[in-house]
């Protein structure tokens, strides 16, 4: 089996309900998690808005999770990471933790990148995705992918 990612409130390729939004509640909606590899040491979670290099000029961070344990299945709505011992970096609003969709012209398609570590990340709670994607490169025993679209 392998790693998968998915969400009870939404379906892969789906809208995002809006309550996840950061104008709305803007609390990450809830994920599951399955697959993991048994010599997995820990997991790290990018979620981003790749159609924002248009209107913001670069691909847009939503939130950033690292060192999350292995055997977390369930990552449940306004997920405390902490209390699971994982580590919340800084999104582009400048806030730690989840950021929701907040796209300024048109409906975007925001990605959910799980990866299974071989290691955990010794990174500052101040990284965002790029510090995150550099760190896993070459310590990913395996990734998945979930993809929500949102508009204004």
């Amino acid at each position: 089996m392998s790693l998968s990612v998915s969400s009870p409130a939404f379906a892969d390729g789906d809208r995002i309900p809006e309550q996840y939004g950061h104008d709305a509640a803007n609390v990450n909606p809830p994920l599951s998690i399955s697959g993991v590899p048994d010599d997995a040491v820990s997991l790290a979670l990018v979620v981003d808005d790749p159609d924002a290099r248009k209107p913001a000029g670069k691909i847009w961070d939503h939130w950033t999770v690292w060192n999350v344990p292995p055997s977390v299945e369930e990552i449940p709505e306004n997920w405390d990471a902490s209390a699971d011992g994982a580590t919340e970096g800084t999104n582009d609003f400048d806030e730690r933790g989840y950021g929701g969709p907040a796209p300024p012209d048109r409906e975007h398609t925001y990605q959910f990148k799980l990866y299974a570590l071989d290691t955990e990340l010794d990174l500052p709670e101040s990284a965002g995705r790029e510090a995150v994607e550099a760190a896993v490169e070459g310590q990913v025993l395996d990734d998945a992918l979930l993809e929500g679209t949102y508009a204004p």
